[in-house]
């Protein structure tokens, strides 16, 4: 697991403390995504954050790569997503070295990049490959050079021409998951409705969490209420905030380690990512007594990318480590560590046996539609959202 300390669950005013607990490394991933509520940020030209006056400072993005060694490879990720085995492998077949650097939010990997630090691959999720590639920041991949393209592209159609960087030029999606409600059958029983109404049970009154992200927890809501998941509507984010208000009562606080929280007893009901529920298994004592719902009105649903800085010193390498990332063998050991899955065709039955007491969270080309991804936002319905963020969270 991942060396970063844990930061603190945030509590309703008069709810126990948690005892403090690793977070897993979806939580810690996302930790990331949490913190890009309050910046205000929107897709526009001056809200890249990134968007120099004259892109043609990063060179030429769109140049062909040749995929050879051109050197050791610079890697910038969350901390502990990558199996180690995998890492020792690419370095013996291609004779390099896997320079590893990690950041804890997706800020702080743009912040380092804009600081001038130069990687070969990075991570970004989908609402920053958009960002990224709109800022010039990215190199295009050529998808004929890798040899395993075909298993992403020709299995998941969706990510042929995704939102975030149409025909996918830019990017190659590594890992996608939805989110849900995880819960103790063995202390509130298993019959829950299947419904994001499930949150305000009587039975897990006081005992319930849900994350510390703003998208998620205002994305729930809006699809309670039969709005849209990024609305960005003030009269729809006040009737979101109203509902919140209403779970009040039943909540312990908010925080994103859904998944300590659960086999801690912290929470016997808590918002939670699908991969992180997958990781649970792995630890739970009694894994039956631990269940997972998917909300009959909908589940957010995210990917997160491979792609290659515009200023990459080696991206010759970095293509090389891409392509050898999508051989199926190495996916499947991936899955295995993380409990994420990944969409590369032939690998789906690996995922399936990890989850087979939750196949909740199992990601089909059907889960992928454009209204499930939390999106971009103009500035003024991003400072919109941090607003009605800040008064959830204010209670």
């Amino acid at each position: 697991m991942s060396p970063e300390a844990p930061p603190s669950p945030s509590p309703l005013p008069a709810a126990a403390h948690p005892s403090p607990a690793p977070l897993s490394r979806r939580s810690l991933l996302r930790t990331g995504a949490a913190a890009t509520a309050g910046l205000g940020l929107g897709l526009t030209a001056s809200g890249c954050g990134f968007l120099p006056a004259d892109a043609s400072v990063y060179g030429d993005t769109e140049a062909p790569i040749d995929v050879k060694v051109d050197g050791d490879l610079v890697y910038f990720n969350w901390a502990d997503f990558v199996d180690p085995a995998v890492f020792a492998g690419f370095e013996k077949e291609y004779g390099v070295k896997v320079i590893q650097s990690n950041f804890d939010s997706m800020e702080g990997m743009v912040a380092k990049l804009n600081a001038g630090n130069r990687y070969d691959i990075i991570f970004p999720s989908a609402k920053w490959a958009q960002r990224l590639t709109a800022g010039h920041r990215l190199r295009r991949i050529d998808h004929s050079k890798l040899r395993n393209a075909e298993s992403v592209f020709g299995h998941y159609p969706y990510f042929a021409d995704p939102w975030y960087d149409a025909g996918s030029h830019y990017t190659v999606p590594r890992i996608v998951y939805k989110t849900g409600i995880g819960w103790r059958k063995d202390k509130i029983g298993d019959d829950l409705g299947g419904s994001w109404d499930d949150l305000w049970s009587a039975k897990a009154k006081g005992r319930v969490f849900v994350l510390d992200d703003r998208d998620e927890v205002l994305g729930f809501a809006a699809l309670k209420l039969g709005l849209d998941l990024a609305t960005e509507d003030e009269g729809d984010l006040g009737r979101i905030a109203e509902t919140l208000r209403s779970l009040r009562p039943h909540l312990r606080g908010f925080s994103s380690d859904s998944y300590n929280n659960l086999l801690n007893g912290n929470a016997v009901m808590t918002q939670a990512w699908s991969g992180d529920m997958a990781a649970m298994l792995a630890q739970a004592e009694d894994p039956s007594a631990l269940g997972f719902e998917i909300a009959k009105e909908g589940s957010p649903v995210n990917s997160d990318c491979y792609a290659i800085p515009s200023d990459a010193r080696h991206p010759g390498t970095a293509m090389l480590f891409i392509d050898y990332m999508l051989r199926p063998e190495n996916v499947k050991k991936n899955i295995e560590y993380i409990g994420y899955p990944m969409p590369v065709g032939g690998t789906e039955d690996t995922y399936a046996a990890l989850v087979e007491p939750f196949p909740e969270c199992l990601v089909s080309a059907d889960d992928l539609k454009d209204d499930l991804y939390f999106r971009n936002g103009t500035a003024k319905g991003e400072q919109a959202r941090d607003a009605a963020w800040t008064h959830v969270k204010a209670g």
